[in-house]
């Protein structure tokens, strides 16, 4: 089944605080919800988009938060809460569903929703809405709007590869190898490749920066048409010809199925690197990309609180 998201996760987690006789810790309510929606192992193991937290640890998570919000939870030290007399007073009413507009009627979440005269260019009077998301916790929205411009990026990198001339993607794909730590210096990389045009050879490029290894590189920059088996084992047999055993095959475009099993099955060590490999390398090496906005998240540091012994 798949994960549940935050909001109906809201009342098994009440529940379960309302029967335990104290307080519960995360972990806990984690591994008890995780029982009750038969979640299994490779669910529990589910990371969020940036793989920064399990899912549905961020979610249980998420859920106790808001119910803290509204009054329903309370925490008692860190890592730690307990149902309050005004949540055990609402399971008296046997909800079927707690979600964002159930804790509405709470006046304590209703002032968390609400940013009062927080921002420089609001008057004291002006309040604005801080939505919740109807099924994505806010680091589940962060992440996917971060994964949504990501992939906007990487499809206007791959368009911007495709339009240009074939010096300047070989330039590319030097200043790329070099961010990677390959290749030596940029002089040394752009004396390597472009110049060997042996049988399906383009470049040829240090393995490191004191050359104990070479690296054979392929580069074709296409439109669409697909990187077939003929072309890599025409690259196979060049390197096999030059004695060599690595070799980099980089394309705008994608690999066949056929093309990635021969790769995987011969001696030489060939990565094969597709267009969208090649644009996701380009954004996380800073190639060909700039920084507009950085936005830096921040937790409670709880041991700056606590009262020096």
């Amino acid at each position: 089944m798949p994960i549940p998201d935050y909001q109906t996760i809201m009342l098994p987690l009440l529940k379960f605080c309302g029967s335990a006789p104290g307080e519960i810790s995360t972990r806990t309510a984690v591994d008890e919800l995780a029982t009750q929606f038969k979640l299994s192992d490779a669910e529990l193991r589910e990371l969020l988009p940036s793989g920064t937290q399990p899912t549905f640890s961020n979610r249980v998570g998420w859920a106790a938060t808001y119910m803290k919000k509204a009054g329903l939870l309370t925490p008692t030290r860190r890592g730690f809460y307990r149902v309050t007399d005004q949540g055990r007073k609402f399971l008296t009413t046997n909800p079927s569903r707690i979600d964002a507009k159930v804790l509405r009627q709470f006046p304590e979440f209703v002032d968390f929703t609400k940013l009062k005269g927080t921002r420089k260019s609001q008057s004291k009077d002006q309040t604005v809405d801080n939505d919740i998301e109807p099924d994505a916790t806010p680091s589940e929205a962060l992440d996917n709007a971060y994964q949504s411009l990501r992939s906007q990026l990487a499809s206007d990198i791959l368009d911007n590869l495709k339009k240009v001339d074939p010096s300047h993607f070989e330039r590319v794909v030097v200043e790329l190898i070099v961010k990677m730590g390959y290749g030596g210096s940029r002089a040394d990389a752009g004396k390597a490749i472009g110049r060997s045009g042996d049988e399906g050879i383009d470049g040829i490029i240090k393995e490191d920066k004191l050359g104990l290894d070479t690296i054979y590189i392929q580069a074709k920059r296409r439109d669409s048409a697909t990187v077939g088996r003929p072309d890599v084992q025409q690259f196979a047999g060049a390197l096999q010809g030059q004695g060599a055993h690595k070799g980099i095959f980089i394309t705008t475009s994608r690999f066949t199925q056929e093309a990635k099993d021969y790769a995987q099955r011969i001696g030489s060590k060939i990565v094969l690197i597709d267009g969208e490999q090649l644009a996701e390398l380009m954004i996380d090496h800073d190639v060909g990309v700039t920084t507009v906005s950085t936005y830096v998240l921040k937790r409670i540091d709880s041991d700056f609180f606590l009262e020096d012994i």
